[in-house]
C-alpha cells in the first residue's frame, strides 16, 4: 500500500523530531557516579572537619569558662573578706604548705579591698598537657582610687586548684 493514503506504516517515522538526547533511537548517556562518590567524600571530609573543630572549640572554650569561673569565684570571696573560704576551697595542699592560712588572711587585708573592688580579667592561659589542666589567670582588681594586680595559676589532674597566686597593689 501507498503511505500516502494512510496505510499503517510500521517503525519509527521518518520525520520524528529528535528527543533531549539526540534522535529517539539514542540511549541518554550514562550518569557518571565518579562525580557523586567525590561529592560524597568532600561531603564527609567537610563534616568530620567541622566536628573536630567544634569539639576543639567546646574544649578550649570550656576549659577557659571554667578557669574563668575559679578566677572569678575566688577573688570575689577575696574582696568580700572570706579568707578562710577561699584558703580552704581554692588553694591547693602543696601552697597551703608554703602560705599559713593566717599569711594569706593577713596579706588580703593589707589590700583594704572593699564592695567598690571589681575585677577585671586580661589573660586567660588555658592548656592541658598528659592529663594535667593548667589554667593562667592574670588581670587586676579595680577599687576606688586604686588597683591591684592579680596573677593565678590552677594545675591539675582533677579538681583545679591554685598552686601559686600574686595579689599586690598597682604600682604607677
Amino acid at each position: 500500500m501507498n503511505p500516502q493514503y494512510g496505510a499503517p506504516q510500521y517503525g519509527a517515522p521518518q520525520y520524528a523530531a529528535p528527543g533531549p538526547y539526540g534522535t529517539p533511537d539514542q540511549q541518554p548517556p550514562a550518569r557518571s557516579r565518579k562525580k557523586w562518590i567525590l561529592l560524597g567524600i568532600a561531603g564527609g571530609v567537610l563534616l568530620l572537619l567541622i566536628a573536630g573543630g567544634v569539639f576543639v572549640f567546646n574544649l578550649v572554650g570550656g576549659a577557659t569558662n571554667k578557669a574563668r569561673n575559679l578566677a572569678d569565684d575566688f577573688t570575689q570571696l577575696v574582696i568580700a573578706g572570706d579568707t578562710d573560704k577561699a584558703y580552704d576551697d581554692f588553694l591547693d595542699p602543696a601552697l597551703q604548705e608554703k602560705l599559713s592560712k593566717e599569711e594569706f588572711a593577713a596579706g588580703v587585708q593589707s589590700l583594704d579591698l572593699n564592695d567598690t573592688c571589681k575585677p577585671a580579667y586580661n589573660d586567660f592561659k588555658v592548656s592541658s598537657e598528659n592529663g594535667t589542666n593548667t589554667a593562667d589567670v592574670a588581670g587586676v582588681i579595680g577599687c576606688d582610687g586604686k588597683e591591684v594586680d592579680l596573677a593565678y595559676r590552677f594545675d591539675s589532674d582533677r579538681d583545679m586548684k591554685m598552686i601559686n597566686i600574686k595579689l599586690r597593689p598597682k604600682t604607677a
